[in-house]
């Protein structure tokens, strides 16, 4: 029973949301293709031998392959050359030069190429407003999580679970009030309301004056942190719910650019950078949680995903916009050999990372409890 909790907890798990964002990311690429007139061959969930696949009414083989780690869209002409001069290409007569991706415009070529990464985007944006609509955002609750040592909470005897219901005789509801009238009465005592359990005590609290950088005046800080669990869900109207979608995917890009620009600054750690095992882990862990969890994981993976293929490394999507960026501004397609020594360059840069992320993910896992874990199976 472990071993099938375990496969399903997080491999099955993991394979579900990775399916779903490479089918998002895909999806992408196919359809602006279809609407710039592009013949699709192959639209592919995985590598490998086909396991399961159909043909549509347009050809285009629809498959599900061996090796469930990625996915691809082969279209007609794709990995065509076309320039005049190479003696071996053969001219493609008219109905499949209009179907052909190499002979569509720079533009359309573009497009097709940034749609999958735009996709992502746009998923967890949607995913992230259809979350803020329907079941709502979680707003933390005037609920202590955890209590700084020597805090003014810490001497004031405040205690993990407390509840803060009023202070000094005005009601509280959510952690935000709290902070915000905590700041505001910087060295003051202040009388609250704490519910402990059925019972309900009044504690008297000297927030302690601390000094933000930019500020004349100081803040008040209690010392506490709000409790994740203790929370409530309100739900947004349209507009409300696709501003949080968007802002939280527009807030996602700033962080991880944030992260990397420390890493490479050295202020942070690229043992940070987790690979599929991590994330494997996560998703399993999360997905524990709840599926509204698990969305907003997903939604933070697909906006990692869009973003990591605009990165411009040659064999990822942001790799060819450089080399049609690079067309547009010559007039003309980049050399065959120097796109193929970038592919190649490209390739070796991506399989170094994998084999980066994915030791990061070994030399952390906590091997004591996988260790337990197979002692149990035994």
């Amino acid at each position: 029973m472990q071993i099938v909790d375990f496969a399903f907890n997080y491999v099955v798990v993991f394979l579900i949301v990775l399916t779903i964002l490479v089918f998002v990311h895909e999806w992408g690429h196919y359809w602006v293709a279809r609407r710039a007139g592009v013949r699709v061959e192959v639209f592919s969930i995985g590598f490998g031998p086909e396991i399961y696949g159909w043909t549509d009414k347009h050809d285009t083989r629809w498959k599900i392959s061996a090796i469930p780690l990625g996915g691809y869209v082969k279209m007609f002409g794709e990995a065509d050359l076309g320039w005049e001069e190479e003696e071996e290409a053969q001219p493609l007569p008219p109905e499949e030069k209009a179907v052909s991706f190499h002979h569509k415009k720079l533009w359309q070529r573009s497009a097709i190429v940034a749609a999958g990464p735009i996709a992502n985007f746009i998923f967890a944006a949607v995913l992230v407003a259809l979350l803020a609509g329907i079941v709502g955002t979680a707003r933390p609750l005037a609920a202590v999580g955890e209590v700084q040592e020597g805090s003014a909470a810490a001497e004031a005897q405040m205690q993990p679970g407390d509840r803060i219901t009023a202070i000094d005789g005005e009601p509280v509801k959510w952690f935000d009030d709290l902070r915000r009238m905590v700041s505001a009465k910087p060295g003051q005592e202040m009388s609250m309301d704490v519910a402990r359990g059925s019972e309900t005590l009044i504690v008297s609290v000297t927030p302690a004056p601390h000094t933000v950088e930019g500020q004349d005046a100081p803040i008040g800080l209690l010392g506490v942190r709000f409790d994740p669990e203790a929370v409530e869900y309100i739900r947004q109207g349209p507009i409300d719910a696709v501003s949080t979608g968007v802002g939280y995917t527009v807030g996602m890009v700033t962080r991880i650019f944030g992260v990397l620009g420390e890493m490479v600054t050295g202020h942070r750690s690229a043992e940070e950078l987790g690979g599929p095992l991590r994330i494997a882990q996560l998703s399993g862990d999360i997905a524990q949680l709840g599926i509204k969890e698990l969305m907003m994981f997903m939604a933070a993976l697909s906006v990692n995903l869009g973003l990591i293929n605009l990165f411009p490394i040659p064999v990822l999507d942001g790799g060819r916009l450089v080399f049609y960026a690079a067309e547009g501004l010559r007039g003309r397609p980049v050399a065959p050999k120097i796109e193929e020594y970038g592919m190649r360059f490209g390739l070796a840069l991506v399989l170094f990372l994998v084999v980066f992320v994915t030791w990061n993910d070994i030399t952390q896992m906590p091997w004591d409890r996988v260790v337990e874990w197979f002692k149990g199976l035994i």
